[in-house]
Formats: structure tokens, C-alpha cells, sequence
């Protein structure tokens, strides 16, 4: 895709909505207003879409910059929220179903596969805990108490009362259900079905793997999101890599009548009478809309971006509950296929001890791509991407000498834990790239290079996150400090409720 500089801005300068930022969450909400027929821009600093799930190109390998467990494309209910993003703008895209989730290496060789088959996974699961093989099905099928009420209404607005009203009258009983879970978090329904510690572990491991804290810090809306859908609309690899899905949205809003520029880095919000009126780009040039959105973090929109007015009560109550989640450390490998088996999973999870699953560098997470799409990667080659959680405080101050040999060092450390379970990696090995909380920061325009908000402390459920609307006139937010969280599914989530919010303010 060919980026645009600033050079080549519109020359129209008033819009009725402008996106800050073509993340997935920003695009979701760019091609909603642009199919309802809004003249929509979107500003993104970086040379391609995506953000967090764009891509880059090394060697011959294609790789995602973020994480390759896609939910969301599925093909039934409501809850695939990608697939609908993409028929809204008349795009589609070829996906490759997984037949596993994760296959998880945990301490005391314990491994467990999540297959895509709920009851496959389930009677592997109780086979290795068979002393609580009921409350594991019990857990999980609760689980799918709260996917089958999300998945039996229209997932959009929760600011909106009409919406609300209308879902309500629809189908009462999922409503309610989903009302009786918001101020629930995961380890609390856990608890109720499972004693043994070692079980409630493998609980948390499955809930941070995706929200980056245990169980019970996770809220139960989420869990019974991810628990289900994976066996229910199941995970499914874009072809052509994970980049894939933000290029086709830019392809839908450009159809649809929208505008997205690269390299066009805004440096302010400009604000008129308490009300969000318009951006100002670091090259200078001003652009007004009737709505603006901020795809980037809380933390980017409001110290940086409204950094020159004081920060909104709302606003500092939400950074009471919430801190930002810790980085990652990411290695780019390209390594020889016949080190892996055909039976190998795409993506895995490695803690070699449970008191370390939360520490920096404590969990490994790998996604090989290649084994769903081989043409990621030069023939007779695989790719193996690993990254482990990280914190900018660990990397800053360091010389560029002292910066690269800490690299190196961590990389070959990861490397030799990698070995232990590919074996004969190290001497298979054809290409690495080290990416660290710095390069997530540079290149992301993330704040500390962080994954998103996390609760600083124990919280009800999903209660405590903020929706679209902030405290400032004329600004909404979206993405990932936004509700419902992190992961590609539900910063889609919220650029469909946005897109809503904005619609019914603008009157379209």
C-alpha cells in the first residue's frame, strides 16, 4: 500500500469526523460513519495502517508486528465483529481456520491443547485434571452463559438509549443475563466450581494471556467472550498476514468516500470554547470536523494531545483504577521448517514457573504463523515469532552500545528457552529481529510502548470502563482504553459502538 506524506494532505480542511489514529479500533469507527455516508479523515503517523496489527517486511518474511490469535471472523451470530466491520465497506478477506488455540507448556510438564472443539478441549483438559473434571466444564460452560447473551443481541452503543430500549424489548433475557456479569471478574466464577490451585493457575494463564492479569482481575463479560467464541466462530488467520485486515478496512473507508493520510502526526487536539473543534498536525496544517476521535491510548490523548488543559476529574478517576499494562520484548525469527512437526500447534504458551507468570519475561508467547499461511515466509522457512511482557523502565537510560547488547543478551536467553521446546532452534535459525518496549513506543506512538490499560487492584468486572464519550464536547475516544478492553474483537467492539454514538450525535 502506497503511504501518502504530508505533502499530499486534502486539501479540504472540515470534515464531520476526523480519527486520530488507523488502528484497528479507529478504522472499525472511520468506515461505520463512512458507510453511513459521513465525510470521515484519518490521521496516522506511521507509513501503513494498523497500528498494533500492521506489519513489516524483512529477508523475504512478512511479519505481524502484534500477536496472530485473531477472533472475530467468524461467519454467524454477532459476535464477529471483524467480518461485519469488512461487509459494511463491501471488502472481504480470506481467512485459514485454526483447529488450536493455544497449546499451552506449563510447570511440572504440564501440557494442555484448546482445541477447537469445545468437547475435544474439554476432555483433554479433564484427562489431565481429572479431579475436577466437572467444575472445569461447569466454569466454561458459564462461560458460554455470558457469550450466548452477547451473541444474541446487536453489539453497539451502551451511551445510546434508544439502542438500549429497542435491544431490551428484543430479547430481555440476554440482556439482563449480560447486566448480572458486568461487575463479575473471571476468578470469582472460577472459584465457585474449582478448588485445586493448580487448575485455578491454568485459569489464570488463560485469562492473561490475553488481558495480561489473572483471573481475578479479569472480567467475566471478557472471558466469556474469548472462552467460547474460540470454539464458536473459532480463531482464524488472515491471508496474508494480520496487516491484512487494516488494509482492507483503508480499502473499504477509500470506497465509501473516506480519506486516510500517513505521516501525518497530529500534535494537538484543538479545543474552542471546552469543545474538542479539530487537530493540529506537527507539520502545522489545522483540520476541523464536527466529532473527533483519538485512537490512542487515554494516556497519548490526554497528557500529549489536550496536554496544555487540566486533566478532567473523570479522567483521573479512571487512572486510579487502571495503570499501564507493561510492554513487550518481541523476537522476529526465521528459522528452518523441518525443525517443526507437522503436528505443531500455531501458537503457544511457555511459564516454566507459576510465581514468575506475571514478572517481565515470566510467560513466553509464540505464534508461527506459516504453519496456517507458508507464503509468509521464503520457501523452506517458518517463521516463529516470540514475545514475553516488558517495561520501558528497563530500557531507558542505556547507551546505544549498552541498549543493543541488552538485546542480544535476552534475545539468545529466550532463544535457549524456546529450544526446550522446538528443539535444534538455535542451529536452525536464519533471521532475527529484537524488538523491544523502545521500538513498540517509536513506532506504535503508544505511551511507554504499553499493550493498554490494566486495573491497578481488583475492580468490578467491566463496570469501571469508560465508554466512547469523554469529559471534553466533540471527543470521543476508542480502542483499547475504552470499553470492553484489549484484543482485536473488542477495540472492534468499540469502534462499532463509537461509530454509533457519533451517528446518532450527527444525526445520520
Amino acid at each position: 500500500m502506497a503511504a501518502f506524506s504530508p505533502r499530499q494532505l486534502p486539501q479540504t480542511r472540515q470534515f464531520d469526523a476526523i480519527v486520530i489514529g488507523s488502528g484497528i479500533g479507529g478504522l472499525v469507527t472511520a468506515t461505520q460513519l463512512a458507510a453511513k455516508g459521513a465525510r470521515v479523515l484519518v490521521l496516522e503517523s506511521y507509513v501503513i495502517p494498523g497500528g498494533s496489527s500492521g506489519y513489516f517486511e524483512r529477508s523475504g518474511y512478512r511479519f505481524d508486528v502484534g500477536a496472530s490469535m485473531i477472533f472475530g471472523f467468524g461467519d454467524r451470530g454477532t459476535t464477529n465483529l471483524l467480518t461485519r466491520a469488512l461487509d459494511a465497506v463491501g471488502v472481504s478477506l480470506e481467512t485459514i481456520p485454526d483447529p488450536v488455540q493455544i497449546h499451552y507448556h506449563l510447570p511440572d510438564d504440564v501440557t494442555v491443547r484448546v482445541h477447537r472443539d469445545y468437547e475435544k478441549f474439554l476432555q483433554e483438559l479433564g484427562d489431565r485434571f481429572p479431579q475436577e473434571r466437572q467444575g472445569l466444564r461447569q466454569f466454561y460452560d458459564e462461560c458460554w452463559n455470558v457469550f450466548n447473551c452477547l451473541n444474541a443481541i446487536e453489539l453497539l452503543s451502551l451511551e445510546e438509549l434508544r439502542y438500549l430500549t429497542r435491544v431490551f424489548f428484543q430479547n430481555p433475557r440476554a440482556c439482563l443475563g449480560l447486566v448480572k456479569y458486568l461487575p463479575v471478574n473471571a476468578g470469582q466464577i472460577a472459584r465457585k466450581y474449582i478448588r485445586d490451585p493448580q487448575v485455578l493457575k491454568f485459569i489464570d494463564i488463560e485469562c492473561y494471556c490475553w488481558s495480561v492479569v489473572p483471573a481475578d482481575l479479569t472480567p467475566m463479560i471478557n472471558a466469556g467472550m474469548v472462552f467460547s467464541d474460540r470454539h464458536y466462530g473459532g480463531i482464524n488467520y488472515p491471508k496474508g498476514g494480520v496487516g491484512q485486515i487494516a488494509q482492507k478496512l483503508v480499502e473499504g473507508l477509500e470506497n465509501a468516500g473516506g480519506e486516510i493520510c500517513y505521516q501525518a502526526r497530529v500534535a494537538k487536539i484543538l479545543v474552542e470554547n471546552g469543545r474538542a473543534v479539530g487537530v493540529r498536525l506537527a507539520t502545522g496544517e489545522e483540520y476541523r470536523a464536527e466529532r473527533i476521535v483519538s485512537n490512542a491510548t487515554r494516556w497519548d490523548t490526554f497528557d500529549t494531545l489536550l496536554g496544555d488543559r487540566p486533566l478532567p476529574a473523570k479522567e483521573r478517576r479512571w487512572r486510579d483504577r487502571y495503570q499501564k499494562s507493561p510492554s513487550f520484548l518481541s523476537l522476529h525469527l526465521g528459522v528452518e521448517a523441518s525443525l517443526l512437526s507437522a503436528d505443531t500447534a500455531c501458537h503457544h504458551i511457555i511459564v516454566e514457573n507459576w510465581q514468575e507468570m506475571e514478572d517481565p519475561y515470566g510467560t513466553l508467547f509464540v505464534s508461527i504463523p506459516t504453519l496456517l499461511d507458508p507464503d509468509l515466509a521464503p520457501e523452506g522457512y517458518h517463521i516463529i515469532h516470540s514475545f514475553t511482557p516488558s517495561w520501558i523502565e528497563q530500557w531507558e537510560d542505556l547507551s546505544p552500545s549498552e541498549y543493543e547488547a541488552k538485546k542480544e543478551e535476552l534475545a539468545w536467553e529466550i532463544v535457549d528457552r524456546l529450544e526446550r521446546v522446538f528443539p535444534g532452534l538455535d542451529a536452525g535459525l536464519d533471521f532475527m529481529e529484537v524488538g523491544t518496549p523502545r521500538s513498540h513506543r517509536r513506532f506504535l506512538n503508544r505511551v511507554d510502548g504499553t499493550y493498554g490499560p490494566i486495573p491497578n487492584r481488583k475492580l468490578p468486572g467491566l463496570l469501571p470502563m469508560p465508554f466512547n464519550r469523554t469529559s471534553v464536547p466533540g471527543l470521543y475516544c476508542v480502542g483499547d482504553s475504552t470499553f470492553p478492553g484489549q484484543g482485536l474483537n473488542a477495540v472492534a467492539f468499540s469502534g462499532f459502538a463509537c461509530a454509533h454514538r457519533i451517528a446518532v450525535d450527527l444525526g445520520l
